[in-house]
């Protein structure tokens, strides 16, 4: 497969950019974006056959089902991760190996509805904090260990809607490919 092709399967949506300035309004708008992905997530999987969840979304990529289950683990360790840098002072986080975690039994095999719930649930609780930062909160950080970075909260907050963006892109571009209603 040509490399633009493999890139744009990887990358529906594009790699994150980081803005230079980050606005009152990208801010909301990326909060807000964090708050409906499990909305969106479950209307586009729920229907979803055992068959097309274990279909994966590129060659050697993750199946629907690994995806679904990886926007749970990656967004979790946001939600920590904020924690931290609210509550210590540039703390090194913890980074965790997404491959080797996403190819456990429960990514593989469990059904979806459980972690939809979950992603229901820690998205409120994930807008209900980002909503509530303060301009000096927005500014917290925490180091990165496994790409040696400084990551600030509104960062995050950008980097997480993407994420979410990113991952439902896979879903829908392999729906439409495949004819999936």
């Amino acid at each position: 497969m040509e490399n633009s092709s493999l890139e744009k399967l990887r990358y529906p949506i594009g790699q994150f950019t980081t803005p230079t300035i980050y606005t009152e309004d990208y801010l909301s708008e990326k909060i807000f974006e964090i708050e409906s992905f499990p909305a969106k997530l479950k209307e586009e999987t729920l229907h979803l056959t055992t068959d097309q969840l274990d279909t994966p979304y590129r060659k050697d990529g993750w199946t629907i089902r690994q995806v679904i289950h990886h926007c749970a683990d990656s967004h979790m360790n946001c939600y920590i991760r904020i924690k931290w840098a609210l509550t210590e002072d540039n703390p090194v986080i913890k980074s965790y190996f997404e491959e080797l975690w996403s190819d456990f039994n429960d990514n593989l095999t469990m059904p979806i509805a459980a972690t939809i719930a979950l992603l229901e649930g820690l998205h409120f609780r994930l807008a209900y904090i980002m909503k509530n930062l303060s301009e000096i909160d927005l500014e917290k950080t925490f180091t990165h260990p496994e790409h040696n970075k400084i990551v600030s909260i509104k960062e995050q907050i950008g980097t997480y809607a993407w994420h979410g963006n990113h991952h439902l892109a896979h879903i829908t571009e392999l729906k439409k490919k495949r004819n999936w209603s």
